[in-house]
């Protein structure tokens, strides 16, 4: 087996109050101490079969630009997701399952270029996005429990597919099982590493007791089995998986300084940190009655993101 990263977005950050203000509140921590984000995805190469775990950004996403006031900033583009996949070795026909973590557009935004492979989803983020078509497998979790994990699904020698819900309320996780090793592959049950060692929830969840619930199952897993911890927003993710770095929840790794931030010229158009949706002015949102021509600033102050429901604050210019 071997395990690979599709690195995306790179030199992004997060606010300590994004990434750990969830159950406390965000006024509990401090919004000056900023941790290192990316956007990277995985595949894992079994020997018969070629898997990716998550699906990157929509091809036509436009660049982001840096705000040192956003809670998130995902980074700069390092290339699209087909081309960082090819660099990494493998074309959209050689690939023949996809365990998509959760709903978002930032792990959920190339599907549609392999409709060969099947699809492996939570079954309410399927229902959510209307997913329909012969090689979408609504999971059912019906192999019984992975260790202390309840709900699992094999999906290959080694491979499994856990029932993780909270984040959203299809949230999932990978295990891959190697050399005595355990890699865990997660969406955001955190956003970094740092909150798990501190135990936080980030502020982003459709269920809070469910996303606390299975931060718990997945501390409990690695106090007991030997965790590479493979994170999807933030390098520890892939320096995890170079380093083969096993999780010790009572010795955090070291939080690095930020990478240098490049900072760009805004287009007018918003995009969502959390889930990818852009906001273009020229269109509005015939969802929510927003006439086309509305700048994000005259959007009303409850105005959501049509497709992860988060409010204004959330979204960074393009």
């Amino acid at each position: 087996m071997q395990i690979k990263v599709v690195k995306l977005y790179e030199k992004g950050f997060m606010t300590q109050p994004f990434a750990m203000g969830g159950e406390e509140g965000q006024d509990k921590f401090d919004k000056n101490v900023k941790y290192r984000s990316s956007l990277q995805n995985y595949v894992i190469d079994t020997g018969d079969e070629v898997i990716l775990v998550d699906t990157g950004m929509p091809e036509n996403t436009p660049e982001f630009k840096a705000d040192p006031d956003s809670t998130i900033y995902i980074g700069s583009k390092i290339k699209n997701y087909l081309d960082a996949l090819a660099e990494v070795g493998y074309k959209p026909s050689q690939i023949s399952k996809i365990l998509v973590t959760h709903k978002h557009e930032d792990h959920t935004g190339m599907l549609a270029a392999f409709p060969k492979a099947k699809v492996y989803i939570g079954r309410e983020d399927a229902d959510a996005m209307n997913l329909t078509g012969g090689n979408i497998v609504r999971a059912d979790f019906s192999d019984g429990p992975y260790y202390n994990f309840p709900h699992s699904q094999k999906i290959a020698e080694g491979v499994y597919f856990i029932k993780a819900c909270g984040h959203t309320r299809g949230n999932s996780l990978i295990m891959a099982e190697k050399d005595g090793l355990f890699f865990m592959f997660h969406g955001d049950i955190t956003y970094t590493d740092e909150a798990l060692y501190a135990n936080k929830l980030s502020i982003v969840y459709e269920d809070q007791a469910a996303a606390r619930e299975t931060l718990n199952q997945v501390r409990t897993f690695i106090q007991n089995h030997p965790t590479v911890y493979l994170s999807t927003h933030t390098p520890l993710g892939y320096e995890n998986l170079e380093a083969l770095r096993v999780v010790d929840l009572n010795r955090p790794t070291e939080t690095l300084p930020l990478d240098e931030i490049v900072y760009t010229t805004a287009s007018g158009k918003y995009v969502c940190s959390v889930c990818g949706y852009v906001y273009d002015p020229d269109l509005g949102d015939s969802t929510q009655n927003v006439d086309p021509g509305t700048s994000f600033a005259d959007l009303p102050a409850d105005w959501r993101c049509p497709l992860c429901r988060q409010g204004k604050d959330k979204f960074n210019p393009a």
